[in-house]
C-alpha cells in the first residue's frame, strides 16, 4: 500500500468537521473490505479516517418505536442479541449465517450498509422491516428509508462529509411473520449468490400487507413488488404463493459472475422467495 494519511478518531463531533475539511477521506471501521481493496490496489486514499472509537456509534437499543442499532455495531453483536431475535427476526437470521466468526467480530451493520455491494446480506431483512438510516454532517443529518439508500454496487446516496450513524426499525405488529434465507456455495464463507427475506402482516385471514427483498439479483438490494402486488389483500395458500413467487422474475435483473450464472440466479431467486413467504406466513399464524 502506498503512504497515506491516518486519522483515528473517539468524537463524532471531531470526525465530521475533519471530513468537512477533508472530503475525499475514506472511512475505515471494521476494515473488513476497504483494508482488502487497498492491499489489492483497488483504492489508494491519500487519507483514511478511522472511526471505531466513536462510541456513540456502538450498541443496540429498544424504545417505544422499536429498535436503533448504531453504525459501528459488529455483526457478532447482532447475532448475539435477544433484542435483535425479538424484533427484527430476519436480521437476526442473516448475522447467524454472515461470514466467519473473525469477519463478524470486525464488521460492522454501518459498512455493510456502506459497502453498498449487491450481495450485502443485512440490506433485505432491514428492507422488509421498514427500516430507516440516520446520517450526520457537520451542520446537520438527515433520516432516510433504507431502500432509497442505495444508488448502485458500491454507490449510495451518503454525500462527502456525510456518516451513517444508526439503523432505526420500527417495532413489529403482533401479527407479523418473517424470514430469512440465502444460498451460498458454502454456508457462511462467501458472498450469497441470491438472498431473500419477507415480512408479511396477516388480518382476518387475508394478508393484509406483504414486502419481499432480494440480494444478489441486481445493481441494488432490490423489493420484489410484483410479488408483494400478487399477494397483497388475498387469502394465503400454497398455490397463491407458488404463483406469486414466480412474479419475481419481473422484479429482478441478476448477472453471470464466477458465483453462479445469471439463470441458476433467476431459478434460485423463485426457490428462496416461496420458502421466505411460507416460513413468514407461518410465523404470522397463517
Amino acid at each position: 500500500m502506498s503512504m497515506l494519511e491516518y486519522r483515528r478518531f473517539s468524537s463524532l463531533e471531531d470526525a465530521l468537521r475533519f471530513l468537512s475539511e477533508r472530503p475525499d477521506a475514506k472511512i475505515v471501521a471494521g476494515g473488513t473490505d476497504l483494508v482488502v481493496q487497498m492491499r489489492m490496489g483497488k483504492l489508494k486514499p491519500s487519507t483514511v479516517a478511522d472511526i471505531r472509537g466513536i462510541m456513540e456509534l456502538r450498541g443496540i437499543r429498544e424504545s417505544d418505536e422499536g429498535l436503533e442499532i448504531g453504525a459501528l455495531t459488529t455483526i457478532e453483536e447482532i447475532r448475539e442479541s435477544s433484542l435483535v431475535e425479538r424484533l427484527a427476526p430476519p436480521l437476526w437470521e442473516a448475522a447467524q449465517e454472515f461470514a466467519t466468526w473473525q469477519i463478524r467480530n470486525m464488521g460492522t451493520i454501518g459498512g455493510n450498509l456502506c459497502n453498498a455491494s449487491p450481495a450485502a446480506d443485512t440490506a433485505p431483512p432491514l428492507m422488509v422491516l421498514g427500516a430507516r438510516v440516520r446520517t450526520a454532517r457537520l451542520g446537520g443529518g438527515r433520516t432516510i428509508p433504507i431502500e432509497e439508500f442505495f444508488r448502485g454496487p458500491g454507490e449510495t446516496i451518503l454525500e462527502k462529509g456525510e456518516l451513517l450513524t444508526h439503523v432505526h426499525i420500527p417495532r413489529p405488529g403482533d401479527s407479523e411473520g418473517h424470514a430469512f434465507q440465502r444460498l451460498g456455495r458454502r454456508v457462511a464463507h462467501i458472498l450469497s449468490i441470491v438472498s431473500a427475506a419477507a415480512a408479511v402482516g396477516v388480518e382476518d385471514g387475508r394478508i393484509g400487507w406483504v414486502r419481499v427483498a432480494l440480494g444478489s439479483v441486481a445493481p441494488t438490494p432490490v423489493r420484489a413488488r410484483t410479488v408483494e402486488r400478487e399477494l397483497t389483500g388475498k387469502t394465503p395458500s400454497r398455490d397463491l404463493i407458488k404463483s406469486a413467487s414466480e412474479k419475481v422474475l419481473n422484479d429482478i435483473k441478476p448477472i453471470s459472475d464466477v458465483r453462479a450464472s445469471a439463470e441458476y440466479r433467476r431459478a434460485m431467486s423463485v426457490v428462496l422467495v416461496r420458502r421466505v413467504l411460507e416460513k413468514a406466513l407461518r410465523r404470522a399464524g397463517a
